[in-house]
């Protein structure tokens, strides 16, 4: 098949879960797993992007919660819609306080020992490329690329992927 001169495949990497559109509204919040996070965030993913190696999800984080010690092995976009956010500490110690509303930008290799809660709140985040998930002394724990992401959604919510 061709669209417009270029040749078209006819089969597509990108498996229908989510949909292309998504009604934020409909989808059910899901526990993100305790390995990478505490305090009880959870999550909604919205899309999963292979030709670009993206994801993009809302995060929904307590008070007090955190992510654990991670690399953004590609760069990521967010838009905090509510809540304060402490990056490396908050700006305090040399760190970045987001006040919602605020966007930020997460160059590749950006490290996070924590990413804590001060004021609960939600986020909207794109990640291109995947979260390395690290042990205090930088060794892997887990990588966390659109894949694993899209595993994790379809198990959460009794789906099969389509092959």
């Amino acid at each position: 098949m061709t669209v417009a001169g270029r040749p078209q495949s006819t089969t597509t990497m990108k498996a229908k879960l989510p949909q292309d559109y998504t009604h934020v509204g409909d989808l059910t919040w899901q526990p993100f797993p305790e390995a990478f996070s505490e305090g009880g965030i959870t999550w909604k993913l919205l899309n999963v992007s292979p030709e670009v190696g993206g994801w993009t999800a809302m995060f929904d984080c307590p008070t007090g919660s955190s992510f654990n010690r991670h690399i953004h092995m590609g760069p990521g976009e967010y838009f905090l819609m509510s809540g304060v956010m402490e990056v490396q500490g908050g700006e305090h110690v040399g760190g970045v306080t987001a006040v919602a509303p605020a966007y930020g930008y997460e160059p590749c290799n950006a490290r996070h020992d924590r990413t804590y809660f001060v004021e609960g709140g939600q986020f909207y985040m794109t990640f291109l490329g995947p979260l390395q998930f690290i042990n205090d002394d930088g060794t892997p724990i887990a990588v966390i690329s659109w894949e694993e992401a899209q595993g994790l959604w379809a198990a959460q919510n009794g789906q099969s992927i389509p092959g």
